[in-house]
């Protein structure tokens, strides 16, 4: 190696490091934090919860069916996985993200280290990139710990068996294991759109509190929108209109159309977003 290249070499390394360093602080800020160790524990307490009302309920009434996924938890315990997902993607899960995408700016700046963040020296774009990544690691951490809260529980409660897919067929336990982590992939993609959302809401306020509040409101009020029939036309373009098709994943063979579809959606949303978030931040008088 020349010397021009062993001069050269760090000045190579060191941005990678330096992103490297700024996404790990990131990263213990988000889980280091007691109320997101709590909402973690909420999501998979829930799921917990579930499984034993279920339980508790074929218990008492043997034979008793509910919905198609939940009446199938109680003959192979891999479904709870699935329902416990489906259960919490409308609420405590978009809530999670939007305790996580409020912090993201607003939280820095209300608790006055965004300054001096940016006086470390760390460009705007950087820590808009890594808060960004954060955000998507978080909601993919949350979908991942209710699938797997989902799971646990219902592989002791019922016990797993080969899964039997909503055509009819019968899959193996490898194959259902991944599909369940192709569905936590699926949610989390959804999941990180919303967060882009609140990126860019947290870029609009120095309280936390309030881009959080703005962004759970943004995801109450597109699930509400989605379920009125009258605007169905309406419906392809809400960002949550495809999040439960990660369903589909339990037919054979697997239905991917709305699949695709959902995450072009998402990844629609998470650009659109997060580019009127680099605007507002890069244009934005840092004062705290």
């Amino acid at each position: 190696m020349s010397a021009a290249e062993v001069a050269s070499a760090p000045s190579r390394v060191r941005p990678v490091a330096a992103w490297a360093r700024l996404l790990a602080s990131e990263l213990r800020l988000i889980f280091g934090r007691r109320r997101n160790q709590v909402g973690l524990a909420t999501l998979f307490g829930l799921v917990v919860l579930v499984g034993i009302a279920l339980k508790v309920s074929s218990l008492r009434h043997p034979g008793s069916t509910g919905g198609d996924l939940m009446s199938a938890v109680a003959g192979n315990g891999l479904f709870l996985g699935f329902a416990g997902l489906s259960i919490e993607m409308a609420l405590f899960l978009p809530l999670a993200v939007s305790v996580l995408a409020g912090d993201a700016i607003a939280g820095e700046a209300n608790q006055g280290t965004l300054r001096y963040l940016l006086l470390a020296p760390v460009s705007r774009v950087r820590l808009l990139v890594m808060k960004a990544t954060s955000l998507a690691i978080g909601a993919l951490t949350g979908a991942f710990v209710v699938a797997a809260g989902g799971l646990l529980t219902g592989i002791v409660l019922f016990g797993a068996r080969p899964l039997t897919t909503l055509s009819g067929t019968s899959i193996g336990i490898a194959d259902g294991l991944w599909r369940l982590a192709l569905a936590v992939l699926y949610l989390a993609a959804g999941l990180t759109a919303l967060a882009m959302i609140g990126l860019f809401i947290s870029t609009l306020t120095e309280q936390p509190i309030a881009a959080t509040v703005a962004t759970a409101m943004v995801g109450t009020l597109l699930w509400i929108l989605d379920a009125v029939p009258q605007l169905d036309w309406l419906h392809p373009w809400l960002l949550v209109d495809r999040w439960p098709a990660f369903i589909d994943l339990l037919r054979d063979p697997v239905f991917t159309d709305r699949l695709v579809a959902g995450l072009w959606v998402d990844a629609a949303y998470a650009a659109a977003f997060f580019a009127l978030a680099w605007l507002r931040f890069l244009r934005a008088d840092i004062t705290s």
